[in-house]
């Protein structure tokens, strides 16, 4: 396997989401048939064209890497390095027209998630990090925000109900009754928010691997902090919360996230 930089890999990763992206507004705001999955989730042409189109991509240039999809499963899984991709986060906003989509990529070396890309191609923006060369939003350095009361931030989640549901109902209702404002813009647009200092906290009860594998490296190179529920520093778990470094341990508190990691 040819060695390459988080910094070439992020080129190259950068490429492909342009090109997944551009597939997917070929059919975006378009009549589309929808298909559920076993796991109760939307999918469409759209997913399964962009997704193939990736793969292709990643497979001429790194033929030894490791693929694993949403839609299409898992590719030399052996592979040290691996690229995971989500083609569309967001389907349910994809199918209603909406634009807060994204195309989802990261590279994984060993357990670490070592770039990480999110690009809403009916926005035009992009978010992207690489590990210890920064994150940046449309090819410009970014950085979450300096908020530090809470009374003052915008947080956001996909869908509150599913928080709810997950059992976290009341820790929820506490966090929501003491911001500033509470907005769901939700799937991984709200993470986005939060790397590029337009919201301080995306709460997200439920994550699949493809969805939470990008945000770590994006929202940590933006000086941000990223965990699961329990509080832990890991891509690798089911859930996600995203926050600036100022408010980490006091939104952790309410939800009963425990104690973050230090923001470096």
């Amino acid at each position: 396997m040819k060695p390459e930089t988080p910094e070439l890999l992020l080129e190259f990763a950068l490429e492909v989401a342009r090109q997944a992206g551009a597939t997917t507004l070929t059919h975006f705001q378009r009549r589309l048939q929808v298909e559920i999955k076993a796991d109760a989730s939307p999918v469409t042409i759209a997913d399964r064209a962009a997704e193939t189109l990736a793969r292709e991509l990643i497979s001429r240039r790194y033929p030894g890497d490791g693929i694993i999809g949403e839609e299409l499963g898992t590719e030399r899984s052996e592979a040290r390095r691996r690229w995971i991709l989500d083609p569309i986060d967001g389907t349910i906003s994809f199918i209603h027209g909406v634009p807060l989509y994204g195309v989802m990529i990261a590279v994984e070396e060993g357990d670490e998630a070592i770039v990480g890309v999110l690009h809403f191609p009916a926005l035009g923006e992009t978010v992207a990090a690489a590990r210890s060369a920064g994150c940046f939003w449309n090819g410009s350095r970014a950085a979450v925000s300096t908020v530090s009361r809470l009374n003052d931030a915008l947080i956001t989640c996909t869908d509150a109900r599913e928080i709810e549901r997950r059992g976290n109902a009341a820790s929820w209702r506490a966090l929501r009754d003491r911001a500033g404002v509470v907005r769901t813009w939700g799937d991984c647009y709200g993470h986005a928010l939060v790397a590029t200092g337009r919201a301080e906290a995306m709460i997200d009860p439920v994550l699949a691997r493809w969805d939470a594998a990008p945000l770590k490296p994006i929202v940590e190179e933006a000086g941000g902090v990223y965990t699961d529920w329990s509080g832990a520093a890991t891509q690798h778990s089911d859930s996600g919360i995203s926050t600036n470094s100022l408010l980490a341990a006091e939104v952790r508190e309410i939800l009963g996230a425990g104690e973050p990691p230090s923001a470096s």
